[in-house]
């Protein structure tokens, strides 16, 4: 199984203004980023520069559906 880590960076500004980024890192090396704001998720892996975004409704139904 491939070991991950996180990296957070945090804004200096009010969450609620901006979005928090968050690298993930597989086996150490860059897997993809993760961020996450008050309209929902974005996830950019590394192998693209296009980004897979969800508002919060659609996050929720994704995570609901694939739990049965």
């Amino acid at each position: 199984m491939p070991k991950h880590s996180l990296k957070l960076s945090l804004p200096s500004t009010e969450i609620a203004n901006s979005d928090v980024i968050i690298d993930v890192h597989q086996d150490g090396k860059k897997h993809g980023t993760l961020k996450v704001s008050k309209g929902g998720i974005d996830w950019q892996p590394k192998s693209t520069s296009n980004s897979i975004s969800l508002n919060w409704t659609q996050f929720d139904k994704v995570i609901k559906d694939s739990h049965g």
